[in-house]
């Protein structure tokens, strides 16, 4: 496995097959972890096509496996990356860290794609 990240907050690795393992450590670690769960489960459920989608997680461990949304962007102009993290609202979230870091790109479709919920809010649902 490849090392992608490794920070306070959490260590992330890329595997051969693709799949993504994110451990939590840190301050607040099961927090994060538990909020990340909670948003990306709500994005599968509402269809978002454009976040990885959950394969595991183990709450023992802090540790989340996600699928691969590509790899990072070095340069994105401000009008569209509003335009993405404005996208993901549409789904009920609210990403709380709207910056490149957190944007990838997926060639296999040409899609920009959105990572990296631990700080997200879910959005209150219209009734």
């Amino acid at each position: 496995m490849l090392k992608v990240k490794d920070t306070l907050r959490a260590t992330v690795h890329l595997s051969f097959d693709g799949r993504v393992f994110k451990i939590y450590h840190g301050p607040d670690a099961r927090v994060r972890f538990d909020n990340e769960v909670r948003v990306l489960r709500h994005l599968a459920a509402h269809g978002c096509g454009f976040v990885p989608r959950l394969l595991e997680a183990d709450a023992d461990k802090l540790r989340i496996i996600t699928t691969n949304c590509g790899g990072r962007v070095e340069h994105l102009d401000e009008p569209r990356m509003r335009a993405l993290f404005a996208e993901l609202e549409a789904f009920g979230v609210h990403h709380d860290d709207a910056d490149m870091r957190n944007v990838t790109y997926r060639s296999s479709d040409g899609r920009f794609c959105v990572i990296d919920f631990e700080f997200a809010t879910l959005l209150p649902q219209p009734q």
